[in-house]
């Protein structure tokens, strides 16, 4: 039987004006209770006792300026062909003191607290947490959608393409400390520290970036599209590696570095030869059984703690965590499966506050006189030649003609996200300093940027469809 509303209404009224009346009632009683207990100061959740900063509120209200930014920036880009990064690293540079605080300075503390108002930099502190959390999965990500079986099938075509594609770039960017060094390395930094850390961001591809790139030319299938994303996989896989001995080397001498090398070959061969079989199991048992509840958690133990193991080891979490993406079967329901799940939540929530560390540690104004721009242009100047002059060479090498050689150099040039974690590393290792810091990231962002005005212009959009079926002769394997 339906109960009358107004009779309804009573009950609720009832219901409330006795919790009203009970709570008063203990309230009296307790008002004349003392506590024998000694006075604990009090701190408010997520404000800092110091400066009384809601950490809190200004994440929130960073990430949110950061993606909303972000994603008009990228929608505009788009539309000149440019991929979505380029919109979401200007968005933290437009917040950061290269402009926002430049113009309003108010403003940009709205967001992220000055030094006086938050002494302790819990915002900035916090903001870091969530980048590198969002970084961590990020390279897991990039890991995982790297293919092993078809790295493996293109191992004699791409070896040579790859691997020149990371020497010249390096040996390049060197030979540039030579000249910057004695101006924009950091105080007490050692020579040969600056010079690896160089030539290792010289020669960084951006996967995801470049896959991006051919998925919207519809070339990812084709044989250019194949052999690029073998080369930029190969050579990131190896670029990384040698990132993991330059931070060894830049975090202690080269005596005391040995035992960093030796944990992280054991780290390496540990993941290949006794990982890998496990994920392989563990990942044809979640194709016969897709519901097994246990399975993801469990991933995202070993993620956490693989990162755990190489930041332990100092060669950074972010190498943990992208080599246990390389050992999980590309093809399998659950990299599919975590890819669905994990993609959207990493670069549209977490991504954004790397985005707005980046743009926070980018000071475009500390590049100031032509002599600094010179320079800074030198830096893009070396960095492009070095990167598709390597490609071309090897790739003629190998037997492609002009063209085909040209868009497989222009690709490589990629740099994008990937070139931003590993400058952030550089900067936090304190390796680079805060203007060269700068003019690297412009460099990654012009040489992204170039990528896909100069392809449309070598693989004319009429021309694409023809591309995809052309076999690259001798270098193609069936």
């Amino acid at each position: 039987m339906t109960k009358s509303p107004v009779l309804a209404a009573g009950w609720f009224l009832a219901l409330l004006v006795a919790g009203v009346g009970a709570f008063a009632a203990i309230r009296w009683l307790g008002e004349g209770l003392t506590s024998e207990a000694a006075a604990m100061p009090t701190v408010s959740v997520g404000s800092n006792p110091a400066g009384h900063v809601d950490v809190v509120f200004h994440v929130l209200a960073t990430l949110a300026a950061v993606i909303a930014l972000g994603r008009m920036l990228s929608n505009a880009l788009r539309w000149i062909g440019q991929p979505a990064v380029i919109g979401e690293v200007l968005a933290g540079i437009v917040l950061g003191p290269s402009v926002l605080g430049a113009i309003s300075p108010d403003a940009m503390h709205f967001l992220i607290p000055s030094p006086a108002t938050d002494p302790h930099g819990l915002v900035t502190a916090a903001l870091k947490t969530i980048s590198q959390l969002g970084v961590v999965l990020y390279m897991f990500l990039v890991g995982l959608e790297l293919n092993t079986t078809r790295l493996e099938r293109q191992l004699s075509s791409m070896v040579a393409i790859s691997h020149c594609s990371i020497l010249v770039p390096f040996v390049l960017g060197a030979a540039l400390a030579l000249w910057l060094y004695p101006t924009l390395s950091p105080g007490g930094i050692p020579f040969t520290s600056f010079a690896l850390f160089l030539g290792v961001a010289m020669a960084i591809t951006a996967f995801p970036v470049l896959a991006r790139v051919l998925t919207d030319r519809s070339l990812e299938k084709s044989d250019l599209g194949v052999l690029a994303l073998s080369c930029a996989a190969a050579g990131d896989v190896s670029a990384w590696c040698l990132l993991a001995v330059v931070v060894g080397v830049a975090q202690s001498q080269l005596s005391a570095a040995l035992p960093v090398f030796f944990w992280s070959a054991v780290f390496i061969a540990g993941m290949f030869l006794v990982v890998r079989p496990i994920a392989r199991k563990r990942a044809e048992w979640f194709d016969r059984n897709p519901h097994d509840d246990t399975a993801r958690p469990r991933l995202f133990v070993a993620i956490l703690l693989a990162a755990l193991v190489t930041e332990a080891i100092g060669i950074h979490a972010v190498f943990g965590a992208f080599l246990l993406g390389v050992v999980i079967p590309n093809e399998s329901r659950i990299a599919t499966d975590l890819r669905q799940r994990m993609q959207p939540l990493v670069t549209i929530l977490l991504l954004p506050a790397f985005f707005a560390i980046t743009g926070m540690n980018t000071r475009i104004g500390l590049i100031s006189g032509w002599e600094s721009w010179l320079t800074c242009g030198a830096i893009i100047v070396v960095a492009t030649a070095g990167k598709f002059g390597g490609t071309v060479i090897a790739a003629k090498m190998t037997g492609l003609d002009w063209t085909t050689s040209s868009a497989l150099g222009v690709l490589m040039n990629t740099r994008g996200l990937m070139e931003l974690i590993v400058l952030n590393i550089g900067l936090s290792l304190g390796v680079i300093s805060p203007t060269l810091y700068a003019m690297m990231v412009l460099m990654a962002l012009a040489t992204t940027a170039a990528t896909a005005p100069i392809l449309q212009w070598l693989i004319p959009t009429a021309k694409a469809a023809e591309i995809r079926d052309i076999e690259l002769d001798g270098v193609a394997e069936t």
